[in-house]
């Protein structure tokens, strides 16, 4: 038999589980946080939708309590989708499903206009190159570090008018190309970036698209990515703090002019930053 949940609530099944949503629905492009109560003799394994599974962790600041972050991609279209946890009760695996309701996101459109090199490049050099770049970001979004780097709220890299939201349907010099996976902030060359909390740098190098680029790892399949700079004070390998200095920004890479490009990966999948931010502030480190 299938248990079902469709809105923000506390529910106990058969199986003695207390399962907490963060919201009724949730839009694609968009994280919904889910927690669950520790409960004797119950091992929590995975959560799964559609072919994708993400890890349950145990709550960073209550140990009575686990959790995990389900991050829709921009392309997940609106149903009711249903959602799997897969547990141990007494070493018996069994499952308890969860219904989401995604909504559509009603993104916006935007017209960029870029050197034509920049949009779909020819040259069998630059082909190869961005392959070998998004492979490498791909390897490292795909990897879950099993710690927590962080225990307090995230903060934003930089105070400023918010130039481009994330999810925009963004057509370059007329053609429709992809959408928007971040959030641009204003931002003159120079301009000291911040940490959005702490964690390890994983890359920290120049790209063809993204510029110079810092990805930081904070633990538990969340990473944070800053575009653009047009200087690194970290290295790949580097712990950071949050509010560290880690590079200033610039306008390298595929750009109409300086900002700072910020985004954030959960599982491996590309999520608003500032939803995010907002969601996870408010329920995993809600007393801080």
């Amino acid at each position: 038999m299938r248990f079902f949940t469709l809105f923000f609530m506390v529910i106990s099944s058969l199986f003695g589980l207390d399962i907490t949503l963060s919201d009724s629905k949730v839009s694609n492009g968009r994280t919904l946080y889910i927690e669950f109560a520790k409960e004797k003799n119950i091992d929590f394994k995975e959560i799964i939708l559609g072919k994708k599974s993400y890890q349950v962790f145990k709550h960073p600041k209550d140990g009575k309590k686990f959790y995990t972050l389900l991050p829709l991609s921009y392309y997940q279209k609106p149903n009711y989708e249903e959602v799997k946890l897969v547990f141990f009760d007494d070493g018996i695996e069994k499952n308890h499903y969860i219904i989401v309701d995604i909504k559509d996101g009603d993104y916006k459109k935007e017209k960029i206009v870029v050197q034509k090199s920049k949009v779909n490049p020819k040259k069998k050099s630059v082909k190869e190159r961005t392959s070998k770049e998004y492979k490498n970001a791909m390897e490292i979004y795909s990897k879950v570090t099993p710690k927590s780097y962080i225990d307090s709220k995230f903060i934003l890299p930089i105070e400023s008018k918010i130039t481009s939201d994330f999810g925009k349907a963004r057509i370059y010099n007329n053609s429709l190309n992809g959408y928007h996976s971040g959030t641009d902030f204003r931002a003159k060359v120079g301009t000291p970036i911040f940490a959005s909390n702490d964690g390890v740098v994983v890359l920290a190098k120049n790209r063809f698209y993204a510029g110079n680029s810092i990805i930081i790892d904070h633990g538990h399949g969340i990473y944070t990515c800053y575009y653009h700079l047009s200087k690194f004070n970290v290295k790949k390998g580097d712990k950071v703090k949050k509010s560290q200095i880690i590079g200033l920004s610039g306008d390298t890479g595929r750009i109409t002019g300086p900002h700072l490009h910020f985004s954030v990966r959960v599982g491996g999948v590309q999520v608003d930053p500032l939803q995010f931010i907002k969601l996870i502030n408010k329920n995993l480190y809600r007393e801080m």
